[in-house]
């Protein structure tokens, strides 16, 4: 399975020294198709790094590693902020490079991990084939982490738990100015809309985007973004016109094949069609989710 996160690595990473401010450095690795267009991020410190989340593929994951010790920063911690398959997976890669990081997500991440990996497993391990887990040994499980905070350095990593919305948080980086946004935010791509099933949860969403913005990031890097994307603003303002959008043409569709053609009118040539062919099926009744 090609993907393009090795390319990326082997190029440096698109977001290769994104940033930098006082100790900090920021890396983000996006990923093709094949794994979600998921972007790890690193953060790395005079002496040390912290890896926020891992990808879905083998291949990303050995890429991820690879850049990881291109960056000659020993890894003291991952964090996993959510518990789709595609932020974890790929992390046995990851960890064999680094088997003194301690792997960390909130409890009630964990606790969502372990009540569908199996069911994950059964799904994706005959399709990944060799570049991703087949069995529960092959899975990385993080150990539970419930405090507010991460440090790289003596510099703080704030871990912000998301209003009116179970399992969802993003991360805060003062000294950078940055968000690394997890499943909050996208860019390029089709919003996961499955997890949101009712007008509630999205709207408890938006609001959180418009909390986010409020803090005026300098720089954001969208949990799912088509490489090249933008890693500022624009991500958050792309994934709220997205979900006001599917609100919108949601009360005028008959069917999920209507509302999946209007959404693809209104955001053309978008990756991760899945994304928004499940979310349709979900949203108008059509198929279980979750």
């Amino acid at each position: 399975m090609k993907t393009s996160l090795a390319a990326a690595a082997a190029l440096g990473a698109s977001g290769a020294a994104l940033a930098a401010g006082g100790k900090l450095a920021l890396k983000h690795f996006p990923a093709g198709p094949n794994g979600f267009f998921r972007a790890p991020v690193l953060l790395s410190g005079p002496t040390e790094s912290v890896l926020i989340d891992g990808g879905f593929t083998y291949p990303d994951g050995r890429a991820l590693a690879e850049a990881l010790k291109a960056a000659s920063k020993p890894l003291r911690a991952i964090y996993v902020s959510q518990s789709d398959p595609d932020y974890y997976f790929g992390l046995k890669p990851v960890r064999e490079a680094f088997p003194a990081a301690r792997v960390l997500a909130a409890s009630a991440t964990l606790e969502a991990i372990r009540g569908n990996v199996e069911k994950k497993l059964a799904v994706w391990g005959p399709q990944l084939k060799e570049n991703g887990p087949q069995t529960l040994a092959d899975v990385v499980l993080p150990e539970a982490f419930d405090g507010t905070t991460l440090e790289v350095d003596g510099e703080r990593i704030d871990i912000v738990a998301a209003d009116g919305l179970a399992n969802r948080r993003y991360l805060f980086v003062p000294s950078l100015g940055a968000v690394v946004g997890g499943v909050m935010i996208f860019s390029g791509v089709h919003v996961w809309t499955a997890d949101t099933a009712t007008a509630a949860q999205r709207a408890a969403w938006i609001a959180n985007l418009d909390k986010l913005a409020a803090r005026k990031p300098a720089i954001v890097v969208p949990g799912h973004m088509a490489p090249g994307a933008a890693t500022d603003l624009s991500a958050v303002a792309f994934t709220r016109n997205y979900l006001l959008a599917f609100e919108d043409e949601l009360a005028r569709a008959a069917d999920a094949a209507s509302l999946k053609s209007a959404m693809e009118k209104r955001f053309p040539d978008l990756g991760m069609g899945v994304a928004l062919d499940i979310g349709s099926k979900v949203a108008k009744g059509e198929m279980k989710w979750g």
